[in-house]
């Protein structure tokens, strides 16, 4: 039987979706010998070499014309030298903040990250001590689990619900796991992987209950622009209360919406001076409070000129999204996916599948040609997931999903 014929008439997903606008998201893209981390690390996570990868967290559309144009025009001067942050480095660091998510920022709240994993680590490092107990909730960003081990600190999970269909917080769980060494609580605003844009609602609750334990919260906001549905925004989750604008820690970057991520660039927002102090003295100890040239010259580009092409990627990404749940729903509907309010990575329940989650994994890589993040590397709660990254050209996610389809089938 002809696959083709056999489900094309089974799914209602439109056909790719073209040049949308000014830019062109279809193109294919080799990304062979350029280390990217997506290839080069296939063979030793999924024993092959032979998939889609379609695992980490970054894009394979073009990086926006107008930032490598500005980094190609600082090239054209032929001394790379000790480079300080550009005058309108943070100027427009703190407008995009303020006309995107309505949040009144200072100058003198906002300091250079080197990326928002390392700001996590320090974090860690600067508001803590060895022993000291933070509180995370999983499914959740695995990143977040390596900081708090490897730097001697205790491990609490406070684990997401699922509640027709999407994450919430389960916030009486949460009063339990507060104790005496209870330091800090690390937060992921909009939610990675299940794509939760939490409610403002939802925030202020939760910083009441933090607030109850005097718990410092850290709100990595690395997908805040990148929310798909237009009634929904990002809430900042230092403006929801005057506590909570004292107690948090805000970790912001335009390098996931711009798909710039090598360049390492990311701010801190904390509007606390005493706190602000504390975490900015660490960096400067460390010597960590600066970045690389292309870092700022990237940053500036993206805020200056990025509206238009955020716009146009994440209409791509959503047409993505739609695609990804019309043809499951119509041709696999053992696999069932978290349509996510933000970012371009979808959470993939495949329990109907009957397979615990290292087999699901294998099946997915050997049967399927789909690299894939397994679900358990994001803590309890991730059994029998996978995640999607649906940050690619239509027709990649086409050659995937019928992929997927003819291994299911041929596994009945």
């Amino acid at each position: 039987m002809n696959i083709e014929s056999e489900f094309s008439n089974k799914s209602n997903s439109n056909s790719p979706a073209g040049v949308r606008g000014k830019y062109n998201f279809d193109e294919v893209i080799d990304r062979r010998n350029t280390g990217a981390i997506k290839l080069e690390r296939c063979k030793t996570l999924f024993g092959t070499e032979d998939v889609l990868p379609l695992w980490v967290a970054d894009m394979d559309f073009r990086t926006p014309d107008f930032i490598l144009d500005a980094i190609r025009e600082r090239l054209e001067h032929p001394i790379l030298g000790y480079t300080m942050s550009p005058k309108n480095f943070y100027p427009l660091t703190i407008k995009w903040i303020t006309d995107h998510h309505n949040w009144d920022v200072k100058r003198e709240w906002v300091g250079f990250l080197p990326g928002i994993v390392p700001g996590l680590a320090f974090a860690v490092q600067s508001l803590t001590n060895v022993g000291d107990e933070i509180i995370v909730q999983s499914p959740v960003y695995y990143p977040f689990f390596h900081v708090i081990e490897n730097n001697n600190r205790v491990l609490v999970n406070n684990q997401l619900k699922e509640v027709d269909g999407r994450f919430v917080m389960d916030l009486e769980d949460l009063e339990k796991k507060f104790t005496s060494k209870t330091k800090l609580f690390i937060l992921c605003n909009p939610h990675n992987p299940g794509g939760r844009v939490w409610t403002k609602e939802e925030l202020q609750q939760f910083a009441a209950v933090c607030e109850k334990h005097n718990v410092t919260i850290i709100s990595d906001e690395i997908h805040a622009d990148m929310v798909l549905q237009e009634n929904i925004r990002h809430t900042p989750l230092a403006t929801v209360s005057e506590w909570a604008e004292q107690h948090t820690v805000t970790f912001m970057a335009p390098t996931k919406v711009f798909n710039m991520p090598g360049l390492i660039s990311s701010a801190y927002i904390i509007p606390n001076k005493e706190l602000h102090e504390k975490f900015a003295a660490f960096l400067e100890a460390s010597e960590m409070n600066a970045g690389n040239i292309f870092a700022y010259i990237g940053a500036v580009a993206a805020y200056e000129q990025g509206e238009e092409w955020r716009l146009q990627m994440l209409d791509y990404v959503k047409g993505n999204i739609e695609f990804v749940a019309d043809f499951l729903k119509n041709n696999v509907p053992q696999v069932k996916p978290m349509i996510p309010e933000a970012s371009f990575l979808v959470w993939l329940d495949c329990e109907d599948l009957g397979m615990e989650t290292d087999e699901l994994h294998k099946f997915f890589s050997h049967k399927a040609g789909l690299g894939l993040n397994k679900g358990t590397i994001f803590g309890p709660g991730g059994e029998y997931h996978l995640r999607l990254n649906v940050a690619c050209p239509r027709s990649i996610l086409e050659k995937g999903m019928k992929q997927l389809y003819t291994a299911v089938r041929s596994k009945k």
